[in-house]
C-alpha cells in the first residue's frame, strides 16, 4: 500500500496506492468524506471500500482532498474537491493507459463528489456511493449517464435521512442510461458501527457481479485517455446544473 504524491489544481495531492498484479486490470478511485468534519482517505468506510475494490482484482486509490493532511491548498465547498477528483483520476489512469474499466466510489461528501465526476467523465462506467448527503448538497447535476451504480444507505442514520436518499434514487432511475442498484442495511447508522461487514459485503458482491457484467458487454461508454479537466471548466458545469 504505497503512499503517492500526485500533482492537483492546488500543489501537491497525498494518496496511497495498491497495484494490482494484472497490468490490465479496472481502476477505482474512493472519495473521503467532508473535509472540515474529519473527513480524510483513512476514514474506515474509505479503507474499507479501497479494499474491496483490491481483493476484486483492481487497481486502486484513495487520496486527501486539499487542505487534509499533506495535500496542499483548503477547502472549497465542493468546486476545487471535484477538481482534486479528476486530478487522482487523471493520475490513476497514466499509470493505467489501458485499463479496461474505470470506476468511482465515495463516502457521504465523497459519494456527492462522486456522483459529479461520474455525470462528467465518459470513461465512468462504475460506482459505489455510501450514504450519498442527499439532504445537504444539491444533486440538480444528474443527467443521462451510460453507467452502472450501487448506493447504500442505513435505516438509523441521523445525519443524511433515508428519505431524502430514496427521492435522490428516483432522479437517479430516471436518467436514462443509469443502472442503479439501491439498498437500505437495516440498523445502519451513518457511520455503519455495527453494521460494518453487511455493507462491505454488499460492495464485494457488487463490484464482483458488476465488473463481470461489464467485462463480457459491449462497452457503452467512449474510451476518453488521460485528460485534464480544468477549474473553470469544473464550475461552468456546477453553474449550470
Amino acid at each position: 500500500m504505497p503512499e503517492v504524491i500526485m500533482p492537483g489544481p492546488e500543489g501537491r495531492l497525498e494518496g496511497r496506492y495498491h497495484q494490482a498484479e494484472d497490468k490490465n486490470a479496472p481502476i477505482a478511485v474512493v472519495l473521503h468524506p467532508h473535509p472540515l468534519y474529519g473527513g480524510t482517505m483513512n476514514n474506515k468506510i474509505v479503507y474499507n471500500l479501497y479494499q474491496s475494490f483490491a481483493r476484486n482484482g483492481f487497481s486502486v486509490l484513495r487520496f486527501n482532498f486539499r487542505g487534509v493532511g499533506r495535500s496542499l491548498g483548503k477547502f472549497d465547498d465542493g468546486i476545487g474537491e471535484m477538481s482534486d477528483a479528476a486530478s487522482a483520476l487523471d493520475w490513476l489512469q497514466a499509470q493505467h493507459p489501458d485499463a479496461p474499466q474505470c470506476w468511482i466510489a465515495g463516502f457521504s461528501f465523497g459519494a456527492w463528489i462522486a456522483l459529479q465526476l461520474l455525470m462528467r467523465r465518459p470513461e465512468l462506467i462504475g460506482m459505489v456511493g455510501i450514504s450519498p448527503p442527499a439532504n445537504m448538497y444539491d444533486f440538480g447535476f444528474l443527467s443521462p449517464c451510460p453507467a452502472s451504480a450501487l448506493i447504500l444507505q442505513g435505516d438509523r442514520d441521523d445525519i443524511v435521512q433515508e428519505q431524502a436518499v430514496s427521492q435522490l434514487i428516483e432522479k437517479l432511475e430516471a436518467q436514462k442510461g443509469l443502472e442503479v442498484e439501491y439498498d437500505v442495511i437495516p440498523g445502519a447508522d451513518h457511520y455503519y458501527r455495527n453494521t460494518m461487514d453487511t455493507m462491505v459485503g454488499k460492495v464485494d458482491e457488487y463490484i464482483l457481479r458488476k465488473s463481470e457484467e461489464i467485462k463480457n458487454r459491449p462497452r457503452l461508454r467512449p474510451d476518453r485517455k488521460r485528460r485534464q479537466i480544468s477549474d473553470d471548466a469544473l464550475m461552468a458545469a456546477i453553474d449550470e446544473a
